[in-house]
C-alpha cells in the first residue's frame, strides 16, 4: 500500500444529457458540459467544503460520500460548475407553442385591450418551461468520480515522493547515530584522565604533610570518572532513538493511512535528540545532536503532509 500525500490536485468534465418533454428518453447535448474541481491540502483532519451550482444542491449528500470514502484527512474542496455554450441556454421554441402563445396573448388582449404585447425574451422565457431540460446529475457525479480518482493518483505520486524523502533522512540519521555511539567511551577516557591529572596536581600542591595517600586519591578520581559517565551516557537515547527510526521505517513501508502515527514518532524522535544534546560533553556529540535535530526537523515538515 502506497502513503499518500494531503497535497494534490484534480479535475474533470463530462457532457450534460436532455430530458424531453413527457419523460422521453435522455439524448446528449452538445451545448452543457459539468466540471468538477478538486484539491486538498495538509489537515488535521477531513475538512471538506462543497462549491456547486443551485441546481445540483440535491447531489451535496452523494459527494460527501464519494469524497470521503477516497481521502482521509486534508483540507479539500470540491468545486463543481456548468458550462453552456452561447446559444445552449436558449430554447428552441416549436410551432405549436408559438402557436398556442399566439392565441392566449389574443384572449388576453381582447379583454385587456391596453396590455403590452410580448417582448421576443418573455415569449422565450414562457416556451423554456415547456422545451427540454437539461439532466446535470449523472455528468456531475461522474465528473466527481473522475476528478477523486484523479486527485487519489496526484496525492499517491506526491506520497511517494515525501516517503523518499523520509528514508534517505532515516539513513542521514542511523549514520550519525553509528557515529555517535564510539564517541562516550572516548569521552568517558579523557575525562577520568582530566580527574586524575587534577588530584595528582592537588596532591603534589599540598606538600608532604597531606593526609590523602596517592592510591586514595586516584580511586577517588576513578570514582567521579565513573559518576561522570553515568551522567552522560545516552546509549539508552541512541536505542530509542534506532527503534523510533525502525518503526517509522516499517510504517513507510507499510503504507495507508500513517500520517498521525508518524507525527508522533517525530516528537519522541526530537526529544532524544534533545536529550543527546543537553547530554553532550564533548564538542563532537554536540555537533551531531545539531545535526540530528536539524534531519529531524526536515522530516517533521514532510510528515505533516502524509495522510
Amino acid at each position: 500500500m502506497s502513503v499518500y500525500s494531503m497535497t494534490g490536485y484534480a479535475n474533470a468534465s463530462a457532457g450534460a444529457s436532455r430530458q424531453g418533454e413527457g419523460g422521453a428518453a435522455a439524448a446528449p447535448s452538445t451545448g452543457t458540459s459539468v466540471s468538477a474541481e478538486l484539491r486538498s491540502v495538509n489537515g488535521r483532519f477531513l475538512d471538506l467544503s462543497l462549491r456547486l451550482p443551485d441546481e445540483l444542491r440535491a447531489l451535496e449528500p452523494a459527494l460527501r460520500e464519494l469524497v470521503a470514502g477516497a481521502v482521509k484527512r486534508g483540507k479539500v474542496e470540491l468545486r463543481i460548475s456548468c458550462q453552456r455554450e452561447a446559444d445552449a441556454g436558449l430554447p428552441a421554441p416549436g410551432t405549436d407553442q408559438l402557436n398556442r402563445l399566439s392565441r392566449i396573448e389574443g384572449t388576453v388582449l381582447s379583454w385587456l385591450p391596453k396590455a403590452a404585447p410580448l417582448s421576443v425574451n418573455e415569449a422565450l422565457n414562457w416556451c423554456r418551461g415547456g422545451a427540454s431540460t437539461e439532466r446535470l446529475e449523472a455528468p456531475a457525479l461522474q465528473a466527481a468520480r473522475e476528478a477523486v480518482t484523479g486527485l487519489r493518483e496526484a496525492r499517491g505520486r506526491e506520497g511517494e515522493r515525501l516517503a523518499a524523502v523520509l528514508l534517505e533522512r532515516i539513513a542521514h540519521l542511523r549514520a550519525l547515530t553509528a557515529q555517535a555511539k564510539p564517541l562516550l567511551p572516548a569521552v568517558v577516557q579523557r575525562q577520568q584522565a582530566r580527574f586524575v591529572e587534577r588530584w595528582q596536581e592537588a596532591l603534589l600542591a599540598s606538600g608532604a604533610g597531606q593526609s590523602i595517600s596517592v592510591e586514595a586519591a586516584q580511586e577517588r578520581a576513578l570514582t567521579e570518572a565513573a559518576a561522570f559517565a553515568i551522567r552522560i551516557d545516552v546509549a539508552e537515547e541512541l536505542a530509542r532513538l534506532t527503534a523510533h527510526l525502525d518503526e517509522i521505517e516499517r510504517l513507510l513501508n507499510k503504507g495507508g493511512e500513517v500520517g498521525k502515527r508518524l507525527d508522533f514518532l517525530i516528537q519522541e524522535l526530537q526529544r532524544e535528540a534533545n536529550t543527546l544534546g543537553s547530554k553532550s560533553a564533548a564538542l563532537e556529540l554536540t555537533g551531531l545532536a545539531v545535526e540530528m535535530k536539524v534531519a529531524i526537523e526536515q522530516m517533521r515538515e514532510q510528515v505533516q503532509n502524509i495522510e
